[in-house]
Formats: C-alpha cells, sequence, structure tokens
C-alpha cells in the first residue's frame, strides 16, 4: 500500500512534501512537476481535479494510507474572479475527499491557511485554533467552508492552518522568496505592505511540521507557523538582505485593498509546539523563541 499520496503536488508546498515525505510516495497534479522531486522512482498521476468523478477514480487506483491535499486556488485575485472555482477546489474538493476518507480507509490532512481570519479579532495575542473563522475574501470564505466540511465529514482528519509560506521553491518561482527576489531581478518596482502582518515560515519546516503530524495521528485543527509577527515590507527585508533598497513601503489603502487583505492573521502555535517536536522557527535566520 501506498504512505502517501500528495494531492496538488505542482505546487510550492505539494513539491516540498513530496521531497521529505519518504517512504512509498505518489504524486497527483493537474500541471507538470516544475523541479518537484528528485526521487525518479515516484509514480506520477495526471489528475483534473474539476472533472467530476477523477478524484474517487484516483483513490481507487493507489488506496493510499494517508492523503496530504495542498490542493488548491490560492489566488486572492483568482477567487475573486471566479468565485465558483474557488469554491469547487477550496471547499467542494476537501468535502469530497473527507467522504472518501471514510470510504477508502485513509487519514487525510487538509491544508488550509491563515485568511480565513481579519475581520473578527483574535481572542489572544494571536490566533488560536478555538477562534472562530472570520475571513474577508473569497479566498478565505472558501477555506474556511472547506476546513468546516472536512471537520464535519470525517472528525479524523487533521486540518493544517498555514502562514505565508518563504523558502527555496528548486526553480519553480514559485513561494514568498523566490518569487520577490525574482520580480527585483527582473528590475520591478516592488511595494510591500508595512501595514499588514504574519507570521511566516519556510516551506521546508512547514512540510517537515506537516508530516510529523500526520504520522502522530494528529486531528481537528492545528496551526503550523513561524514564530515572528512581520509585516510584508519588514519580510521583503530580511528575504533580500543588502538588496531590500529595491523595496518601497506602502499601505493596504493605497491600493484599494484594505477590505480584502486583513491587517493581521498572526497565528498561535502554542498546541503545535505541545505536540511536534519539528523546530516551527521562520527559516529566516532569527531567534525561533516565540515573539
Amino acid at each position: 500500500m501506498v504512505d502517501f499520496l500528495i494531492l496538488g503536488a505542482s505546487g510550492f508546498l505539494g513539491t516540498e512534501l513530496a521531497r521529505r515525505a519518504g517512504g512509498s510516495v505518489e504524486l497527483a497534479a493537474r500541471s507538470g512537476l516544475r523541479g518537484a522531486t528528485p526521487m525518479s522512482t515516484v509514480r506520477l498521476h495526471a489528475w483534473d481535479a474539476e472533472r467530476p468523478g477523477a478524484t474517487c477514480e484516483l483513490l481507487s487506483r493507489v488506496r493510499p494510507r494517508h492523503v496530504l491535499n495542498a490542493a488548491a486556488l490560492s489566488s486572492l485575485a483568482g477567487c475573486e474572479r471566479d468565485p465558483e472555482r474557488a469554491r469547487l477546489l477550496n471547499s467542494d474538493l476537501p468535502a469530497e475527499l473527507a467522504e472518501l476518507g471514510l470510504e477508502f480507509g485513509f487519514r487525510l490532512l487538509h491544508v488550509s491557511t491563515d485568511l480565513v481570519f481579519g475581520a473578527s479579532p483574535p481572542s489572544g495575542v494571536r490566533y488560536l485554533e478555538t477562534d472562530p473563522p472570520s475571513p474577508m475574501s473569497v479566498y478565505g470564505e472558501s477555506k474556511a467552508r472547506g476546513e468546516q466540511r472536512v471537520l464535519a465529514r470525517s472528525p479524523g482528519a487533521l486540518v493544517v492552518r498555514l502562514p505565508l509560506l518563504v523558502g527555496d521553491s528548486h526553480g519553480s518561482g514559485r513561494g514568498g522568496s523566490d518569487s520577490l527576489i525574482a520580480a527585483i531581478d527582473a528590475g520591478e518596482e516592488v511595494t510591500l505592505f508595512e501595514d499588514e502582518w504574519r507570521t511566516p515560515l519556510d516551506v521546508g519546516i512547514a512540510a517537515d511540521a506537516c508530516l510529523e503530524a500526520i504520522r502522530l495521528g494528529v486531528s481537528g485543527l492545528l496551526h503550523i507557523a513561524g514564530p515572528e509577527r512581520l509585516s510584508r515590507f519588514e519580510l521583503g527585508v530580511r528575504v533580500l538582505g543588502a538588496r531590500a533598497g529595491a523595496v518601497r513601503r506602502g499601505r493596504r489603502a493605497d491600493l484599494g485593498l484594505e477590505r480584502l487583505r486583513p491587517r493581521d492573521v498572526s497565528l498561535d502555535t502554542g498546541l503545535a509546539r505541545s505536540i511536534l517536536t519539528s523546530p516551527l522557527s521562520s527559516g529566516l535566520g532569527q531567534d525561533d523563541a516565540e515573539l
């Protein structure tokens, strides 16, 4: 039996999960896997999550022990343009996977986002797993609905909320670091918000923590994020180092985005730190103590 089936394996996180999972791994994605994995023996499946019946057909062939769902429509703008597609990929697909998990007997890890929050403040300093979702965008709404449907259908499933991910994309140009560096290298003018805060995390650390959690049998909701609360501008300065002078400070209101992009969606990771041995450091060269 296959240990892990990774859905959305061509994405930033899916690529890293594929590189780090170990054991017998099979991958499914709609697009090609650009620099995705060094494992020549991994089996790749062409999978169109939007085609009715495709997911059930895939799972009937693979019969995995664990399914890691990193597939999503993750572009805020893309979700605003096409809310039906956002619903299909971010809400309906996770619900279908939860039901199929009961049918085929696999454990599901579904990846969600810190952007399920933002419209209402956290109960504490940062958002806890027990805080109710308060999304501000179609993307956040669709992901929050996906979470709810997974947990309602499969109490044994694990929903991991992740923050903005940074780090090496292995040539794909994806993620918060590589896309910023590529824009600077191309001579583009880059403005980063000084009034939007996240708890960024290196994608490799995120993948390791997700894999540890599913192997431990953790279920329910879990926040996996970095220790530091950083603005997008501060993050850009960290990533770019000596080239940080190429980045301009901006505010969400400058582009009319204050109603779409939350001011602060920093995640509390106390629960994850009490369960996991994986170090939830940001990967940005700073102390990993909780700030």
